[in-house]
């Protein structure tokens, strides 16, 4: 299922502002199931403390957008909206 923009909480982003995440040193193995989920995370993070304005949130949206399956980035986001994340401090 192919979409033309992605969630940024803003303002749509478009697809080929995904890019591959760049080596993160805290994820050196190939798997990168933790990468994804940290940024997901950080992401989710950062906009409920900054807001959706702040703009180095970004980062961590395009990383996860590339990482993860979409899947699992649907599967969390109905979590946290019916408050059974994972994470406590996203709900």
């Amino acid at each position: 299922m192919a979409q033309e923009n992605f969630y940024t909480g803003v303002k749509p982003l478009a697809v080929e502002d995904i890019k591959t995440a760049p080596f993160d040193a805290r994820f050196p193995n190939a798997n990168q199931s933790k990468n994804c989920w940290q940024n997901y995370v950080d992401f989710h993070k950062c906009i409920k403390l900054k807001g959706d304005d702040y703009k180095p949130c970004s980062q961590f949206l395009k990383a996860y957008m590339s990482l993860c399956p979409a899947e699992w980035t649907e599967k969390w986001d109905e979590q946290r909206e019916a408050g059974t994340f994972a994470n406590r401090e996203l709900q």
